[in-house]
């Protein structure tokens, strides 16, 4: 059962990149790239959500993987000079903002150990 929901959010993960890498550059407010900001935010609080949900930092990793197997070749110049994400404001936040919201949303998943991550409950020492 576990092996489906991990199976599961890598697709939403791949869904997600794809989606995203396509559209992020579609919405500005002015200089603000509104659509990859709100690509960003849905990326950080599905992953969040995926790592509570399923209780596991592994919650995390699985949407990330699929996000980060779509993205990072829509980086690459095609001998064409396609790019899907290019250079400029929309691209960078979209995949450096992304990057920054795998971290954070693993950094503040539960962990496997000790009742979660320390992050949300503060660091407890081993007794020696």
């Amino acid at each position: 059962m576990g092996g489906a929901a991990y199976g599961m959010l890598f697709v939403l993960g791949v869904v997600m990149g794809v989606v995203g890498g396509f559209t992020h550059p579609v919405g500005q407010a002015g200089p603000v790239p509104v659509a990859a900001v709100c690509w960003v935010l849905a990326l950080f609080g599905v992953c969040l959500g995926a790592g509570r949900l399923m209780r596991t930092r592994l919650g995390v990793v699985a949407p990330a993987l699929g996000w980060l197997l779509v993205t990072m070749p829509f980086t690459l110049q095609l001998g064409s000079g396609d790019l899907v994400i290019a250079q400029g404001a929309a691209g960078y936040v979209y995949l450096y903002g992304g990057l920054v919201a795998l971290v954070a949303a693993f950094l503040m998943s539960p962990s496997s150990h000790r009742g979660g991550s320390w992050l949300l409950h503060g660091y407890v020492p081993k007794d020696s």
